[in-house]
């Protein structure tokens, strides 16, 4: 007699929908995406061509949203710099959750000792904060992308890591998992092909969640100047070379990025809200 194996809906049966807000954060994602993606060809000018005699000029014709103090275009650093604002929190976000992923389902499957340790080792990491992780990192290797991203997510992967560790632990008790060890399919497989598949948008919603975090993260480090080197086009780093044209009364170098980097922690935060809760109805 052949047992008869269900699953549970996956990714493929969580459908786009919600309300207007969530609609037009889910459109303002999707262009800043498009802009990261295109910002090389479509950028008006140089993003690094400076021209202290043009310095803090308002919006123009040539230049839309005015310069910064070194005589920069704003648009273009804007442009361009929201390749860098999304590089360093994809990072993080993949980093973390493909190791926060593969940590909690062991933990799960494995029980025992092993489940101990992990989930003992994985809470140790939540003491320590990752902003001041990110910082000794970058004092030990200087300035780049590399270092706060490492930093940043080690300090996430307690979080995916317990999230998948709760998850998997309930997929494990329903009767689809022993039919298949019945049937003599290895754990690996049983993992692979059923158990990820169907916890796959609840960690997906986290992880869209977990990236507007850490671009907030990454554009705090380089404000203060422990991010990006100076002349990489980085919201994060806008804000912190504005600050003199702030003194000299042009804030919109300034204030732009920092409306740049609200709007689209915000829209991320709410695609995936809206994504975490309509997979929590799903499975009521």
């Amino acid at each position: 007699m052949t047992a008869v194996l269900t699953r549970r809906p996956g990714l493929a049966r969580i459908r786009a929908g919600g309300s207007p807000l969530h609609l037009v954060c889910l459109a303002l994602v999707a262009l800043v995406v498009l802009a990261a993606l295109l910002a090389p060809w479509v950028v008006p000018h140089d993003p690094n061509a400076v021209d202290l005699g043009g310095a803090l000029a308002g919006p123009s014709a040539e230049h839309p949203l005015g310069v910064d103090a070194a005589g920069r275009d704003t648009l273009s650093r804007l442009l361009l710099g929201a390749r860098t604002s999304l590089l360093g929190p994809l990072g993080v976000v993949v980093f973390s959750t493909l190791t926060g992923v593969a940590v909690g389902t062991v933990a799960a499957w494995r029980g025992g000792w092993l489940d101990s340790v992990l989930s003992r080792s994985t809470e140790l990491v939540f003491a320590f904060p990752g902003l001041l992780l990110a910082i000794l990192i970058i004092s030990v290797y200087g300035e780049g992308l590399l270092a706060p991203v490492i930093a940043l997510a080690v300090a996430y992967l307690p979080y995916v890591s317990r999230l998948t560790r709760s998850l998997v632990l309930a997929e494990r008790a329903r009767p689809y998992v022993s039919a298949h060890q019945v049937q003599g399919h290895s754990a690996l497989q049983i993992c692979l092909r059923h158990v990820l598949p169907n916890i796959a948008p609840v960690v997906l919603a986290q992880a869209t969640i977990n990236f507007g975090y850490a671009l907030m993260d990454l554009a705090g480090l380089s404000f203060l100047g422990l991010g990006v080197p100076p002349l990489t086009p980085d919201w994060g780093r806008m804000v912190f070379d504005g600050q003199t044209a702030i003194q000299h009364g042009y804030p919109l170098s300034a204030v732009l990025p920092c409306v740049f980097i609200v709007l689209t922690v915000v829209a991320f935060n709410v695609v995936g809200e809206r994504w975490a809760d309509r997979v929590a109805r799903r499975d009521r």
